[in-house]
């Protein structure tokens, strides 16, 4: 269990173990590829992040994963897994965030994205990710960086990247 501070100055604790802070989190993350680029999406206020939001009534979270890549990006899931899951002791309430990472089949361009303006492909994330204006404070703090080691990490083991 890794535990630091986050952009915003809250506690934030982060695990790779099955669910350590809720089996039903209200909240989700997708570190998402499409053919080899790394699937981000504009959020309109927050600036470039992965995809994720709020699990909705009577939804997963893996479904709510799935449902938020499509409505941000237009991304199609060809498959989707379990990475960790986080938690912000923020100075007003406590968020449990399941992350995943999903590849992309397709992308179906949309009339509208939910918050967003679409999706963003990059071939690799900006070494300066964590000063960068462009950037959701989301992609600023240490979840981004481990999450990533770990789906390194387990992608080299399965030997599919």
């Amino acid at each position: 269990m890794y535990r630091f501070i986050d952009y915003y100055h809250n506690e934030v604790l982060l695990s790779f173990d099955d669910h350590p802070f809720s089996k039903e989190p209200k909240h989700v993350w997708v570190v998402c590829r499409h053919k080899q680029k790394w699937l981000l999406t504009k959020h309109s206020d927050r600036g470039i992040e992965f995809p994720g939001g709020k699990v909705e009534a009577n939804e997963t979270a893996l479904e709510a994963a799935i449902r938020e890549v499509k409505e941000e990006t237009g991304g199609i899931v060809h498959n989707i897994e379990y990475i960790g899951q986080y938690k912000v002791r923020g100075k007003e309430k406590v968020i449990v965030k399941n992350i995943y990472f999903a590849r992309i089949e397709r992308l179906e361009k949309q009339d509208g994205y939910f918050e967003t303006y679409g999706p963003v492909l990059l071939d690799k994330l900006p070494e300066n990710i964590q000063t960068n204006k462009q950037y959701s404070f989301i992609m600023k703090d240490d979840v981004l960086q481990k999450s990533l080691k770990e789906v390194e990490k387990r992608i080299k083991i399965r030997g599919d990247m």
